[in-house]
């Protein structure tokens, strides 16, 4: 994310108008969709002028860098994005689908954008006492209008563990465990994850998913790198652990399989996205193929 965030100057509207008048660029979400140019693969930014017909009241600041400030809106009741689309090159995508496409730096734009709104569409009403929230802080708080009331809500991010478990067996091959959710596209297997409990460390969320997923003993837990996912609202936390037990029993309500794969074996596998039979490895830009590409290297 290249984008300065503006915290403290965002609080002032006086300011984000400025930022709004001066040189600003939109992103429109429709749908947890963004508006994508297919053609060119790149996020599509409106100037100020291209989005008049649009409700700009909910329009949620983004950022600046040192050419444009960007704003997001959601779009997704509005009509107007009809005529913008009608015979043009423009799609609402989701951003699964279109990332590994786009430049990176507004990759992250794009996402942020994405998960701000969906964090404001599923937040209208206070946690506390049902009223309306509105949103506040350029779209980065919302508060209760009750004047009884008045909670403030900040957007928040879910901690999930994922974790690529390894065990040299007796024939003194390293092996690692995968596994595989029945609702995956065919034969794409995957390291394990889960979100974290409250009330737990990191690596104890480590030690105890892949007990319950697996059932498998795991010590020796380490940090490797994190990956936000706002799909909708997730940090995954990738980690590397070494089993002190082998035998699998998954819990179907989990994982359709799972097993140990050698390097060898990982060599043989299929991509993400291809057709036909076989293993396959998880899409390219998930921290999940990280880890196991991190394993593979050593």
């Amino acid at each position: 994310m290249h984008l300065n965030r503006a915290s403290n100057e965002r609080k002032d509207r006086q300011w984000i108008t400025r930022q709004i008048n001066a040189n600003s660029r939109w992103l429109l979400i429709d749908k947890d969709r963004n508006l994508v140019n297919v053609a060119t693969s790149e996020l599509h930014l409106l100037e100020l002028e291209q989005v008049q017909e649009f409700d700009k009241n909910n329009a949620v600041f983004l950022g600046v860098d040192q050419q444009y400030s960007y704003f997001a809106l959601d779009v997704s009741s509005s009509t107007a994005t009809l005529s913008l689309l009608q015979g043009s090159t423009l799609e609402f995508v989701d951003m699964r689908h279109i990332g590994l496409q786009l430049d990176p730096q507004m990759a992250s734009v794009g996402v942020l954008a994405r998960g701000l709104c969906y964090w404001h569409k599923t937040h209208r009403f206070c946690g506390r006492c049902g009223y309306t929230n509105e949103s506040i802080e350029a779209g980065h708080a919302r508060r209760c209008q009750n004047d009884q009331c008045r909670h403030m809500t900040f957007p928040r991010t879910d901690p999930a563990v994922i974790m690529l478990i390894t065990h040299t067996f007796d024939d003194g091959i390293e092996r690692c465990l995968m596994g595989r959710q029945a609702s995956w596209p065919e034969g794409v297997y995957s390291t394990l994850a889960g979100f974290v409990d409250p009330g737990e460390t990191l690596e104890q969320a480590v030690i105890r998913e892949v007990k319950e997923e697996a059932d498998i003993d795991v010590v020796d837990v380490k940090y490797i790198a994190s990956q936000p996912w706002p799909f909708p609202s997730s940090l995954m936390l990738g980690f590397m652990g070494t089993a002190s037990s082998t035998d699998i029993n998954i819990d179907q309500d989990d994982l359709e399989d799972a097993q140990w794969f050698s390097r060898e074996q990982l060599d043989t596998f299929g991509q993400w996205g291809d057709s036909g039979t076989g293993y396959k490895l998880t899409r390219p830009d998930s921290i999940s193929r990280y880890l196991v590409e991190y394993w593979r290297a050593q």
